[in-house]
């Protein structure tokens, strides 16, 4: 089969090779056909060997597919059957495994390439606005780095869930395709000061801050939550891990809490489901990822470059199709 093939931790050595076998399913696996594959910023730091959870090469990089059942364990799904997944690694091949508990249906109204850009930003937004930020509707959220797959998806969710949301950004385009999904107001960090603004935006403070930057974006965000808000830690894409002064959590009574799916799907399974839930009656009533670029597997150190130098607006998809 045809697959991306990580040499060694480098994005330059990402290579597409023609000669790797189909991998064959074991006990409680299921072997998926990929037609699309997106690509999430942790994919970019496992293919650099800087992510939490470290692999050693080779090995085929991708986290997040959408394909069709090849087989399956008995009486668990048909050959065919339309499927999203998210597994360690694998996902830039034609063929993956994966486990049960790392696949859903792909959602009726979606095809695969926004359901490939649709699971890892949705639930990520979800639970971190709802799950653990205790969103509910009437209330402001702001969202930095909210063109990205993570921002981009929680602008959406919380327009669709009833709060005010405030997006910033880096850019006026970006802050431009946040409107699009729903932001009700906008902050461009590049050219304005973030805490003053969203002061001015919200003068007694925002209720919850949803966080996917970190770097130097999250100490001036947190400044500006209301007494008792909420602040969402949920990655760390400007590329250092803040350190916020315990004296602000102190004086604002503030809420801090993180955001990480293996950990959410241990301790929390209720929550999971009724993600699944919500996040498909909105793709009922049409939500869709935004597909900010495409490339052909044949691309794929390309892709794994222009989500490495932040130009991505929303998802970028990997076709295998």
């Amino acid at each position: 089969m045809r697959a991306a093939w990580c040499e060694e931790h480098d994005l330059s050595r990402v290579v597409v090779r023609d000669d790797l076998p189909v991998p064959v399913p074991g006990e409680g696996q299921v072997l998926v056909r990929v037609f699309a594959a997106a690509l999430n910023f942790p994919d970019v730091l496992m293919v650099q060997g800087l992510y939490q959870v470290k692999v050693e090469p080779p090995f085929i990089p991708g986290t997040e597919f959408a394909g069709e059942v090849v087989s399956s364990p008995l009486g668990w799904a048909s050959t065919g059957t339309r499927v999203m997944g998210v597994v360690g690694t694998g996902g830039f091949g034609e063929y993956v495994l994966a486990r049960l508990d790392e696949l859903r249906p792909l959602p009726d109204g979606l095809d695969y390439e926004h359901g490939a850009a649709f699971q890892v930003t949705y639930t990520t937004a979800y639970h971190a606005l709802v799950t653990i930020g205790a969103a509910e509707a009437g209330q402001s959220v702001a969202v930095t780095g909210a063109a990205g797959g993570v921002g981009l998806a929680t602008v959406d969710v919380a327009h669709r869930l009833g709060l005010r949301v405030i997006a910033a950004a880096s850019s006026p385009e970006r802050l431009a395709l946040c409107r699009e999904y729903g932001a009700d107001e906008t902050v461009d960090y590049s050219h304005q000061p973030l805490k003053e603004r969203l002061k001015q935006i919200v003068p007694d403070g925002v209720d919850i801050v949803i966080d996917p930057v970190g770097d130097a974006v999250a100490e001036p965000a947190l400044r500006t939550l209301r007494w008792g808000g909420r602040f969402v830690t949920v990655g760390y894409a400007g590329g250092a891990i803040p350190r916020i002064p315990l004296n602000l959590v102190l004086l604002k009574g503030a809420i801090v809490r993180g955001f990480e799916m293996r950990g959410l799907a241990a301790h929390a399974p209720e929550a999971i489901r009724r993600c699944d839930e919500i996040l498909g009656r909105l793709v009922e009533e049409g939500l869709r990822p935004h597909l900010g670029a495409r490339f052909p597997l044949d691309d794929v150190s390309e892709a794994l470059r222009h989500v490495a130098d932040r130009k991505a607006l929303g998802k970028v998809v990997v076709q295998l199709g």
